[in-house]
């Protein structure tokens, strides 16, 4: 019934993986970032020091919630900027090298489709941010504007624990709930014969049908982007690149052609 359904559909089959799968994409994306490491570090490096000074002109104008707002929308955007990365895993899949250029300018991301689905995820950051503030204003009256307030009042008051807890909540619901939207739509839209409907389909189709094997790679990938952000997201250099990677072999092991 289920290969009825698809057949009709014209959406692909989705594989089973197993637990440990995440942890193989890893793997293989460190054999593939030493394969390209220089186009692929380029592009880290660049998107790591555009978010470096980003955050720090946020710090440096007092404005320590909006740094930590941005930081934790990364999970939103990234998907997007991974593009260029998913197209070095598609090329060297086939065989070939990849060049800065091909990383950068991705031609088959140049479409309605993925420009859809990256509305989407804006419109979903955009309530993420929102959200961000309904619940820092109800736990407290007052704005903290410098990261030593901020960092008090979240660890030392009992407000501040409160904010933290639903924040994490709501956020964790947010962001596993984009997971779901993007761990294989992005990827898949690099192919010109899917829509973003379909892509957005198998997409979700995939977590459910590997719930606990994909809960483990968005941990796996909060916890990365969690250290990135602690050493002031240099660590984006190498960590971007990887995750970008290795998202593509997971599309690859997930999804059948």
């Amino acid at each position: 019934m289920e290969d009825a359904v698809r057949a009709a559909t014209g959406l692909p089959k989705i594989r089973r993986v197993g637990l440990d799968a995440p942890f193989a994409w890893l793997a293989g994306a460190a054999r593939d970032f030493q394969t390209a490491w220089l186009p692929c570090l380029v592009y880290g490096v660049a998107i790591a020091v555009v978010s470096y000074f980003l955050a720090r002109a946020l710090i440096v104008s007092d404005l320590a919630f909006w740094a930590l707002t941005l930081s934790c929308g990364f999970v939103f955007i990234g998907p997007m900027l991974a593009m260029g990365f998913y197209e070095a895993g598609r090329r060297l899949e086939a065989g070939e090298k990849p060049s800065l250029s091909s990383i950068l300018f991705v031609r088959s991301a140049l479409r309605q489709d993925v420009a859809y689905l990256g509305l989407a995820l804006v419109f979903i950051y955009f309530l993420w941010t929102r959200l961000a503030q309904i619940v820092y204003g109800l736990s407290t009256f007052r704005l903290h504007t410098t990261v030593e307030e901020f960092i008090a009042f979240a660890l030392n008051t009992g407000e501040g624990h409160t904010m933290l807890i639903a924040g994490t909540i709501v956020g964790g619901i947010i962001a596993f709930a984009t997971f779901a939207l993007v761990v294989v739509s992005a990827p898949m839209l690099l192919d010109q014969r899917s829509n973003v409907f379909e892509a957005v389909i198998t997409s979700v189709a995939s977590v459910a049908r590997n719930f606990l094997p994909l809960a483990l790679w968005a941990f796996l990938i909060a916890a990365l982007l969690v250290i990135s952000a602690a050493t002031w997201f240099l660590a984006l250099a190498v960590v971007f690149p990887w995750l970008g990677l290795a998202s593509w072999r997971a599309y690859r092991a997930l999804v059948e052609r």
